[in-house]
């Protein structure tokens, strides 16, 4: 069986053909920035072909918007021309990460009537991360016909936070009556790193914080296994300062700004998603190595940022390791995690009250690929993992088909 996995967001689309359990091929439509040397960017799609039997082959070329919208369709065409498939029923179902508030979201579920309707009531949640995958599948229905779509949830992972981590000091009444506590969110990847880090050690241990790093951004403590803290929240708005979202805001604070922006909650929504983080603070950039470089050069809003930024993931890795009562394993991942070893380093300066010692040659040599960083004597090992989603929610369609 063929299976076809979305990941979109409002940015960016991938997807990926699995073939029993493996990668035959894969997409990324995304926005290309103008670059310092005169290109003007514009949508792009990058392709990767691994065909059994054939060298993998990577073809990268320019699209327009209305190509990038119909992304799916662009697919099709794609896998039909190199072969990879003879007609569209060769793919026997879809899964799409689903990022959503709600105990119904917290299973992975074939995507029907009912999902739908509880989908748009989500909406008005966590518009601009649910919309995007809405579409999709709107877009799926019409491109593969009546085809299985399984809906991936990225907050199934943290269906096992007790009580006292998941609900807010709102009258329990509504919280219970309107659904709002704690979800978290990284899910997927979270789940994906686990899985590789018990291959990699032959056992995962006790006491484990994985720091996913990306444009989101959030903090995980893992107690044999399962997740008992996150730092993100009811969206994914919460916790750490993230590319442009506000992450842990005073709720007084937002009173304040609502009234003196004269925003309306749609707008403030829009706001503390991405005009937040690390961009609003520097007000010049969201990507941590144009940061680290406008630092080097002396901006200081840059350098204020980047500050911000580790102050408070040293805050939430101290809070995690409270909460799990110590601490045997520490695992960077995510962009900024796997391929940052100035962050890496920036953020464990100081942690070794915790008995984290990183061995800062290791570290400096690590950059987007897996490794152990500390010193021999740390007594906590961290760790640097790649995260693999796409091949995590192929899993999980299958266990969804198969049962």
């Amino acid at each position: 069986m063929k299976i076809l996995i979305i990941n979109t967001g409002s940015a960016s689309k991938k997807y990926a053909l699995y073939e029993d359990g493996k990668k035959i091929y894969n997409a990324h439509f995304e926005m290309e920035p103008s670059s310092p040397e005169g290109g003007e960017g514009g949508y792009v799609v990058t392709e990767t072909f691994s065909l059994p039997d054939q060298v993998e082959s990577k073809v990268k070329t320019p699209i327009s918007e209305r190509v990038f919208e119909r992304a799916q369709a662009r697919l099709l065409d794609s896998l039909l021309e190199k072969k990879v498939i003879t007609s569209r029923d060769d793919i026997g179902a879809v899964g799409i990460r689903i990022v959503a508030p709600g105990e119904y979201f917290l299973q992975n579920r074939i995507i029907d009537k009912e999902y739908l309707k509880m989908a748009k009531q989500a909406l008005e949640k966590v518009p601009l991360h649910l919309g995007p995958a809405l579409e999709e599948i709107k877009l799926a229905g019409k491109v593969f016909g009546d085809i299985k779509i399984i809906g991936i949830s990225d907050s199934v992972f943290h269906k096992s936070l007790p009580d006292k981590a998941k609900y807010y000091a709102i009258p329990i009444a509504d919280s219970r009556n309107l659904g709002l506590q704690k979800f978290g969110y990284h899910g997927i990847s979270l789940q994906s790193v686990v899985y590789q880090t018990e291959k990699k050690l032959g056992k995962l241990p006790s006491k484990v914080i994985i720091c996913h790093l990306g444009g989101g951004a959030s903090v995980t403590a893992i107690k044999d296994g399962q997740s008992i803290e996150t730092s993100m929240g009811f969206t994914p708005l919460d916790g750490l300062v993230m590319a442009t979202r506000v992450g842990e805001i005073d709720p007084g604070a937002v009173i304040y700004l609502a009234d003196k922006l004269r925003l309306n909650t749609r707008k403030l929504e829009e706001y503390f998603n991405n005009k937040c983080g690390l961009l609003g603070l520097s007000g010049k950039s969201d990507d941590v190595r144009e940061l680290i470089k406008l630092e080097k050069e002396g901006d200081k809003d840059s350098s204020l940022a980047l500050s911000i930024y580790v102050n408070r993931l040293k805050k939430y890795i101290g809070s995690a390791t409270a909460v799990l009562g110590g601490l045997d394993l520490l695992i960077f991942a995510g962009t900024v995690g796997e391929r940052s070893f100035i962050m890496r380093g920036r953020i464990c300066e100081d942690l070794q009250f915790l008995g984290i010692n990183l061995d800062m040659v290791k570290n400096n040599e690590t950059e987007g690929v897996e490794a152990e960083i500390s010193r021999v004597e740390s007594r906590v090992k961290v760790l640097v993992m790649k995260t693999d989603e796409m091949q995590e929610m192929a899993k999980d369609v299958v266990v969804v088909l198969n049962s």
